[in-house]
């Protein structure tokens, strides 16, 4: 009777630790989402002009050989803006952690086939993390205000620690992927979304490298 009794309260204190967790990430995507949509523009004749646009990086190429469709949107989101006039320069921030994976100069690469001038690039090979490539765009690379560009629920978590650190930043949205192509990273960002949260409300997460200044030249 005993054991039966201790197997029903540990049963009932796992059922409800599990729905503070479903709650606890309800509550932070919720917040993280409503803070941020006023910031994150659809419409490239409607967001304002910056002179820097930070590109978020991801992979070209998927691990099945086929173009990574984020990659391909978010190319075409950045060429589009700059075409525009909407930016006049482009901060490519990805990660560079091996010496066969190279996101900035798969981007760049990608950017300047589509008519995009060498010296509208520069590239950050240390933005690790969103937080990372974000908070050096102001402490790196001296932008107190751009615009972020990558799919919606990346710009989500983007503006919001944008917002944290008191830089002036907006976001363009990359075209989406179909639900069927994206569920993974769709689940995983509610994740990502409360991790965000936790990063800079609790564990005042810092980016993994600062290092020197950087000058970007905009012409």
């Amino acid at each position: 009777m005993h054991k039966m009794n201790i197997l029903k309260w540990s049963i009932k204190s796992l059922v409800l630790v599990f729905i503070v967790l479903i709650l606890m990430i309800i509550i932070c995507n919720l917040w993280l989402i409503n803070s941020t949509k006023k910031q994150i523009y659809k419409d490239i004749d409607q967001i304002p002009p910056k002179d820097v646009g930070l590109l978020l990086g991801t992979v070209r190429y998927l691990n099945s050989g086929y173009e990574n469709l984020y990659f391909t949107y978010r190319i075409q989101a950045a060429t589009d803006l700059y075409k525009k006039g909407k930016i006049k320069h482009i901060l490519v921030s990805g990660d560079n952690h091996k010496h066969n994976y190279n996101e900035p100069e798969s981007m760049k690469a990608a950017l300047m086939e589509n008519g995009i001038p060498e010296d509208a690039i520069t590239l950050d090979f240390a933005g690790f993390r969103t937080l990372d490539s974000v908070v050096r765009g102001r402490e790196v690379f001296q932008q107190d205000e751009f615009t972020i560009i990558s799919q919606k629920f990346h710009n989500e978590r983007a503006i919001f620690i944008a917002n944290k650190y008191g830089i002036d930043a907006i976001a363009f949205n990359a075209k989406d992927v179909n639900i069927r192509y994206g569920k993974k990273v769709i689940l995983r960002e509610y994740l990502a979304k409360t991790k965000a949260v936790l990063d800079l409300y609790l564990l005042r997460t810092s980016p993994k490298f600062l290092g020197e200044k950087i000058k970007i030249i905009i012409k």
